[in-house]
């Protein structure tokens, strides 16, 4: 019978009995350790458990001391301070999938447990695109103890948080990931926040250290895979082409009755020295919206449009938007219940392409609640996307910023998906693989959480499809732009 090695954190006697009373039982398990951030108030007290000093539980330095110390076939790894519950006979199952289809790791579904109650807790399938540091494999890993020695061979670089993460990179380009899609574990989830506030962790300004090394990592896997992009960019003239005006605002809006006017309101006090309109595509709106935006009728500016297709998502509202033949030169975003931060923001905007020669421009944004008070984080302003190597970290953050803008003409012949979700994501990836993106970090958006966000309190599922989605978009950018390379 192949052996696994187990490696649970550490805090107290007492927070790991538990796991470790379910591992001993099981046959499979040849030995426990311990992963202890404070050794010395940790004990060897646990018979046939040994504990192993870390600094940190996803360092570099932690990967190589478990590469050193696992004597199984196959390494388990558990991630949380919680007692793990393995399934009847799950390991075995994991084991037999791994050799089976010679996977350098495999991980599952899983049930949760939080505040006494039994949930689900599925996860997606791991891709090629996949490329997220905080991709979510649950709260167990194992891996093919060969392969993951394999891997940390290759470990050329100290990180303190990225260690977990260059090491799973390095061990999809040896032997495959495999999502088991059976629910062969529980643990306790401790993290009962609301899944629209977990979105923005990764932007929080106090994790700006750990973005950084998770940007290198990230970023020498495309260079190892054929994916990265050197930061040399296409030049756009400005002055081919004419247009009824130098900017256009575009707001798809369905069903926002309480936030369109203020939206409205805040794209017509814009200050410019050039001519603008507002393009407002009403999806099929039943609750107010629809005769809210017939107010502003006699405002030359308004362009009220009400599609006859009943299939489209914001994605395709953007597409009749930008086609329609009073589209500006620039095509600026407005979501239907946010505002712009001040009178100038669209100015900067447009100041931004032809300073910044870019196809798209991202601003800054902050985060507030539906009366426009500021919280948590506050500013989102991505500086994770540089000139340098935006375009390549951008297919490992999971967000782009906003306002974004578009260069007409090329956003007419990239079209936009026809999603509710990811489209502006995908626009980025796509826009960003031959021109530059502009950045500008003055808050010019204000950015509104409130329950009828579509992002807001969304149930697992939800999540999981729109991070698979997301995946899914980065997979197929990635061939683009290895293909790209291989052309060049």
């Amino acid at each position: 019978m192949a052996k696994i090695t187990c490696f649970i954190p550490y805090a107290d006697p007492v927070q790991v009995r538990g796991t470790v009373a379910e591992l001993r039982n099981l046959e499979i398990v040849d030995n426990i350790f311990l992963m202890a951030t404070d050794a010395a108030a940790a004990s060897d007290s646990l018979d046939g458990c040994t504990v192993l000093p870390v600094t940190s539980l996803r360092s570099t330095a932690t990967m190589k001391l478990i590469a050193a110390n696992t004597t199984g076939e196959y390494t388990l790894i558990y991630t949380k301070y919680d007692t793990l519950v393995p399934g009847y006979l799950a390991l075995d199952r994991m084991v037999r999938i791994a050799s089976d289809t010679k996977a350098g790791m495999v991980y599952s579904d899983s049930y949760t447990i939080s505040r006494g109650k039994r949930t689900p807790n599925p996860v997606i399938d791991y891709q090629e695109g996949s490329l997220r540091d905080d991709f979510n494999f649950g709260s167990l890993m194992m891996f093919n103890t060969a392969d993951f020695r394999r891997a940390v061979q290759g470990m050329d670089a100290e990180y303190e948080a990225a260690g977990l993460y260059d090491l799973r990179l390095r061990l999809s380009r040896i032997a495959p990931i495999i999502h088991i899609n059976e629910f062969l574990y529980t643990d306790v989830e401790d993290d009962s926040r609301k899944s629209g506030e977990k979105i923005f962790d990764y932007v929080d300004p106090k994790n700006r250290g750990i973005q950084i090394e998770m940007e290198k990592a990230c970023t020498e896997h495309l260079k190892a895979i054929g994916g990265y992009l050197e930061p040399v960019f296409d030049e756009i003239d400005f002055s081919t082409g004419e247009f009824p005006v130098e900017a256009s605002v575009i707001i798809p809006v369905r069903n926002r009755v309480r936030t369109i006017r203020d939206a409205i309101e805040s794209v017509l006090s814009q200050k410019a020295d050039f001519p603008f309109n507002l393009i407002i595509v009403d999806n099929h709106s039943t609750d107010g919206t629809t005769e809210t935006i017939f107010e502003y009728r006699n405002d030359p500016r308004v362009i009220h449009l009400m599609p006859e297709r009943e299939d489209l998502g914001i994605g395709g509202c953007w597409n009749l938007a930008v086609n329609h033949p009073r589209c500006g030169k620039f095509a600026v975003q407005l979501d239907s219940d946010d505002l712009y931060s001040g009178p100038d923001t669209l100015s900067k905007i447009v100041k931004a392409f032809y300073d910044q020669n870019c196809g798209m421009v991202v601003g800054t944004y902050q985060l507030t609640d539906i009366n426009c008070n500021p919280i948590p984080p506050g500013i989102i302003d991505h500086r994770e996307w540089t000139p340098e190597n935006g375009r390549n970290n951008a297919l490992r953050i999971n967000g782009l910023g906003a306002p974004r803008a578009f260069y007409t003409p090329m956003l007419r012949e990239i079209k936009v998906p026809n999603t509710s979700y990811g489209e502006d994501y995908a626009l980025g990836l796509a826009f960003s693989r031959n021109n530059q993106i502009g950045r500008l970090y003055d808050v010019l958006y204000l950015c509104r959480r409130w329950d009828d966000n579509t992002d807001a309190g969304l149930d697992v599922n939800r999540m999981n499809a729109n991070n698979l989605y997301k995946d899914r978009i980065r997979t197929w950018e990635l061939k683009a732009r290895q293909d790209k390379n291989r052309k060049a």
